[in-house]
């Protein structure tokens, strides 16, 4: 796995992270993999301790996994066929009592990165996608509003792919510097 060029040492969790599509459909992922993802995924923090996520999870081969698949459109079933596991993630837009929650998405995505950093941790790679049929997804939430399906495996050979997802994968990983994010308070 490629090294992330960071401006300072951080933590391997994060310079190592990628979300690739070439994923080795002869890896599985164990149940303790993805009970120790999802108990990752439960502690993130929340507003209020609210815990909005929602989760769908299936392992490769049985009805959850083929169900989210069927969801994902023709570009992303290309490749996420080979994934260990799908993970579909949704959100409760309104806190218990019946308000909106304003920071729903938020806590989403925190629990959605605890997720990731454990897989990554545990020696698979996580790729998260907007690119599937909310709608249908929806119908499997009971209220909760679908936020991204997760495809986690094993990384393989950029060379499975072809044409631009074989550019995608084998391109350099780059981010904005942070001189272009951090609008005040830029430390040096």
């Amino acid at each position: 796995m490629t090294r992330a060029q960071t401006s300072v040492e951080i933590n391997n969790l994060f310079a190592e992270r990628r979300s690739p599509r070439s994923l080795d459909e002869s890896a599985v992922a164990s149940p303790e993999d993805l009970l120790a993802m999802l108990e990752a995924a439960r502690w993130a923090p929340s507003a209020f301790n609210h815990q909005p996520w929602r989760f769908i999870a299936g392992r490769r081969g049985d009805a959850e996994f083929n169900e989210l698949l069927s969801y994902l459109g023709e570009f992303n079933q290309a490749w996420a066929k080979r994934a260990s596991l799908l993970i579909a993630v949704a959100g409760v837009p309104t806190t218990p009592d019946g308000k909106d929650n304003p920071t729903y998405l938020y806590d989403c995505g925190l629990s959605v990165a605890q997720l990731t950093l454990e897989a990554h941790h545990r020696g698979f790679v996580a790729h998260q996608m907007a690119g599937f049929d909310h709608e249908k997804a929806a119908q499997n939430f009971a209220g909760a509003l679908p936020i991204a399906v997760i495809a986690i495996g094993k990384q393989a050979p950029a060379e499975q792919l072809e044409g631009m997802m074989l550019e995608r994968e084998k391109a350099p990983r780059s981010r904005n510097e942070l001189s272009e994010i951090v609008v005040k308070g830029f430390p040096i």
